[in-house]
């Protein structure tokens, strides 16, 4: 803690001060994209793409998970993405899933998480398993193909939202589904023409 506190007493003096810094935040944020991934630790969208403060519009949940589009019931999810498409007007939405991840992994091997009950109503309402999906056989401990079909589901979620499906046809908004191996750092983007996963 005591590094995370040097750190954040520290900060405006790497990022503050005259010329870009941070003194145009006080105008608002212009961020061009929205970065959609799970709250894992080792996932860190900044670093992964490179950017600085202020570029992207980072929504971070359990397994990357986008619950289905219901304003009756709003989730925080639901208005953060509703906020980055209809207001802040991103250009892109990038959906990254990653390996070795926990949520997906417990969803497919289907384990008992009554110890974690509000982990299992976030994965039982927003990662349904009762969907036909394909049997992965042995998953191993990157969980790569349940995890690459999760983010394919997610993204499906994604345009069934009323502001970016129509921000979609309108040819204003563009969605990129990736996967993210934590163990080497490679990044692969889903090919819609082919239905697999290829690098970047």
């Amino acid at each position: 803690m005591l590094q995370i506190i040097d750190q954040a007493r520290d900060f405006p003096s790497r990022y503050g001060g005259e010329g870009p810094g941070l003194q145009g935040f006080a105008d608002g944020q212009r961020p061009s994209a929205m970065f959609i991934t799970c709250s894992d630790s080792r996932v860190v969208p900044t670093l992964l793409t490179g950017v600085g403060p202020g570029e992207l519009f980072e929504l971070r949940t359990a397994g990357n998970i986008v619950p289905p589009y219901d304003p009756e019931n709003a989730t925080s999810e639901m208005a953060t993405i509703e906020y980055a498409v209809s207001v802040l007007e991103v250009s892109d939405i990038i959906l990254c899933g990653h390996s070795h991840c926990g949520a997906v992994g417990a969803v497919a091997r289907g384990d008992d998480l009554r110890t974690l009950p509000a982990v299992r109503g976030w994965l039982s309402r927003s990662a349904p398993t009762d969907d036909g999906g394909p049997d992965f056989g042995d998953l191993g401990p990157d969980v790569a193909l349940p995890v690459q079909h999760h983010v394919v589901a997610q993204m499906q979620r994604l345009r069934d939202y009323p502001c970016v499906s129509e921000a979609v046809r309108e040819g204003r908004l563009g969605l990129h589904a990736w996967y993210y191996e934590v163990h080497t750092g490679a990044v692969q983007a889903h090919q819609i023409a082919t239905g697999t996963f290829s690098s970047l």
